[in-house]
C-alpha cells in the first residue's frame, strides 16, 4: 500500500478535484434497512446510522431526505495523518459561500457540497493548486 502524502504545499499542488456522476442525500435508517447495504458510506451515530446514498437509490428505497449533494473526490493521496489539508479546502469553500461536508477515506478525502454549486466548488478548489506557492 501507497504511504499518502503529508506536505501541505505539495498537496496542494498536485490537487485536483473530480465529481462523482448523480446527486447525493444524507439520511439517518435502521441498520436493516434495504437501502443501507446501497450506502456510498456509513456512520455510526449515538442517534443512529447516518448513510450517504444516491438520490436515485434513496428514491427507489422510499428515504426521505433534504439535501441534495455533489460528491466531489480530492484526487490527492493524503496521509491519514496530514496536517492542514481538511483547513485548506474548507476555508477556500467557506470564503466562495460553499458548505461542504468531509469524509476522510484510507486513499482520498471526499467533499459533498450542494449540488447546485458543484461547479463552483470544483473551480474553487482547483485554484488552491497555485495558493500553494504563495
Amino acid at each position: 500500500m501507497t504511504t499518502g502524502m503529508t506536505d501541505l504545499a505539495r498537496m496542494l499542488r498536485t490537487l485536483d478535484a473530480t465529481v462523482r456522476p448523480g446527486e447525493y442525500v444524507f439520511a439517518v435508517l435502521p441498520a436493516d434497512h434495504p437501502a443501507v447495504r446501497l450506502a456510498a458510506a456509513t456512520i455510526a451515530e449515538d442517534e443512529g446510522l447516518t448513510v450517504v446514498l444516491t438520490r436515485a437509490d434513496a428514491d427507489r428505497h422510499g428515504v426521505t431526505y433534504d439535501y441534495l449533494a455533489a460528491w466531489i473526490t480530492l484526487t490527492v493521496h493524503s496521509s491519514l495523518e496530514a496536517v492542514g489539508l481538511t483547513a485548506a479546502v474548507s476555508g477556500v469553500l467557506a470564503e466562495a459561500g460553499i458548505s461542504c461536508n468531509v469524509l476522510a477515506a484510507y486513499h482520498h478525502d471526499h467533499l459533498l457540497v450542494p449540488s447546485t454549486e458543484r461547479n463552483r466548488a470544483v473551480a474553487a478548489l482547483r485554484a488552491l493548486r497555485g495558493s500553494a506557492d504563495r
